[in-house]
């Protein structure tokens, strides 16, 4: 596999699988990793579709943690989507995990309404006016709602799934009143919820959302995911989560 200027092979240490990442661009974090396991209870022989793919990562790690037919990742940013194909290449994906390059607001024009049963996003997190704002484009357009706001992604979701589809969403704690709001706007009913802190003394960071198209309301708030432990190190559940124990 042959590669361009700044880039790198990272080994995802589960599997065998590999990510093609620029140094210089948005790598993958945590986030990314802690939604692939909580979205990981997706069905067998499902079609399923991340919204803002980046570099592949969500796709790969679900490929190798479910039993999906096949997913499809929608990345706006030519680079990085060609990124994404070549991870798919190099894992040998190519039959289960495929690229679209384009806005997610264009999604209709490639493919059918209302036809995957899961739905996975890691969507930028900060609104365009907010925020410490990368001077790389690559960087802004990962981390700030400048080709499409979180309203896109969500409505863009219930456009896409299946009735009784999932939707699995990672994003921040201070924007889960509009989260919430925006779901049940868009018939995107919530049915579970996990609040992830860096550790039991800090505030959490993240949070963890699934939610079902036309589902009846019931919501559980599953128990907090602590990253590190008193002794700055990570917690066993996290270790597993990360194949490392």
């Amino acid at each position: 596999m042959e590669l361009k200027e700044n880039e790198r092979i990272d080994d995802l240490e589960y599997k065998g699988l590999k990510i093609i990442q620029n140094k210089d661009g948005f790598c993958f974090g945590m986030d990314s990793v802690l939604l692939s396991d909580f979205a990981k209870e997706i069905k067998d022989n499902s079609n399923v579709l991340d919204l803002g793919t980046g570099t592949g990562i969500l796709p790969i790690l679900l490929c190798g943690k479910t039993n999906l037919k096949k997913i499809y990742g929608i990345e706006i940013q030519e680079k990085v989507a060609n990124m994404a194909k070549r991870s798919s290449v190099l894992n040998g994906l190519e039959n289960r995990f495929e690229v679209i390059n384009c806005n997610i607001l264009d999604i209709e024009k490639y493919l059918k309404r209302e036809s995957f049963d899961a739905i996975v996003t890691n969507p930028p997190y900060k609104k365009q006016e907010t925020g410490k704002v990368s001077k790389q484009d690559i960087k802004k357009i990962s981390k700030h709602e400048i080709t499409a706001n979180l309203e896109d992604f969500i409505s863009s979701s219930k456009n896409m799934l299946k009735d009784k589809g999932s939707l699995f969403m990672v994003h921040r704690p201070e924007r889960l009143a509009e989260i919430m709001y925006l779901l049940k706007k868009y018939n995107l009913e919530p049915k579970a919820l996990r609040l992830v802190q860096p550790s039991i003394e800090k505030n959490p960071n993240l949070v963890l959302i699934k939610a079902v198209k036309n589902a009846k309301p019931f919501l559980k708030i599953e128990k907090t995911l602590i990253v590190y432990d008193q002794n700055g190190n990570y917690t066993s559940e996290i270790l597993k989560i990360y194949n490392l124990q």
